[in-house]
């Protein structure tokens, strides 16, 4: 797929903007001020669909696709380790000219926007954050797996044949959250493309945090950190502890909710934000202004 089709979810916003070296899948709802979503690996901007809207009622709201998922294309290959795309969203936010109050990001995209905070002053929410790697002989196999997989061109063609509406339900439901056919829908579509699948094995092939977590109780901006009880995919624990080493964090376990819990509960992960999007436009307010492609 090169353009979302009609019914993609905001697709009647949906533009291409050219920001080195991609050229990247944007879209923009509401009007206030900025706030930017970085959607997890595997997914892409229809995540969002449940909760963009509730915060587009008070905010401008953009949605990419990150680099090699959804509708991006460009260099992937060489730029999906976590710097590197930390690097190129905020080479494509200053593009935009945008100025957001809070980066929002769910799993890979929240290690994305504590990595982007780094460089600007940003107050981050996190939802299930990626920030550990995988327990036990997981933790080296799995990257090792993912790249194999990633450099063998036979591979990517079968797994997106061979995928079907009940494997994709079954790999979402697996991550401890209840879907509806809607989402199963949406996702079996990016499984079943061969670009997006082949993004989301490179970004999983060249994910590395350690420098993240060293660097966390340095990293001095409001962060929201919001985890799902029932999330079988970043457990928990994984949210806690980050939530321990960031200096200015709040830390929201949400019961009966799992790693999707944006898609699965929008309207309760939107009014755990409410009151952190207020602190974080006070903070930005006060804050000297920053520019993240001056600062990488």
């Amino acid at each position: 797929m090169t353009a979302p089709p009609a019914d993609w979810p905001f697709a009647e916003v949906s533009r291409f903007v050219e920001a080195r070296p991609h050229r990247w899948h944007v879209q923009q709802i509401g009007d206030g001020p900025d706030l930017l979503l970085l959607h997890g690996a595997g997914g892409a901007t229809h995540s969002w669909r449940g909760l963009a809207p509730l915060l587009a009622e008070t905010h401008r709201v953009t949605m990419v696709d990150l680099p090699g998922h959804g509708f991006t294309r460009g260099r992937a290959a060489g730029r999906s380790g976590l710097d590197a795309v930390a690097e190129d969203v905020a080479t494509l936010s200053d593009t935009l000219g945008l100025n957001p109050i809070a980066l929002i990001g769910h799993s890979a995209g929240a290690a994305v926007a504590l990595r982007m905070a780094q460089t600007a002053p940003v107050p981050v929410a996190s939802i299930n954050g990626a920030f550990q790697a995988f327990d036990g002989v997981a933790g080296w196999l799995f990257p090792i797996m993912a790249k194999a997989l990633a450099l063998n061109p036979f591979t990517v063609p079968i797994f997106t044949a061979s995928a079907t509406p009940s494997s994709t339900r079954r790999l979402l439901e697996g991550t401890g959250s209840t879907v509806d056919d809607e989402t199963v829908r949406l996702y079996h579509r990016l499984v079943s493309d061969r670009h997006h699948a082949s993004g989301a094995l490179a970004m999983m092939a060249n994910w590395r945090l350690e420098r993240l977590n060293r660097a966390a109780r340095k990293i001095d901006v409001p962060a929201l950190i919001l985890t799902g009880a029932k999330d079988s995919a970043v457990p928990p624990r994984v949210s806690r502890d980050m939530a321990d080493r960031l200096p200015q964090a709040t830390l929201c376990e949400m019961n009966g909710l799992g790693h999707l819990m944006h898609e699965e509960a929008p309207a309760e992960v939107a009014g755990a934000l409410k009151h952190f999007l207020a602190e974080a436009a006070q903070f930005v307010a006060s804050a000297p202004s920053e520019n993240w492609a001056k600062n990488a």
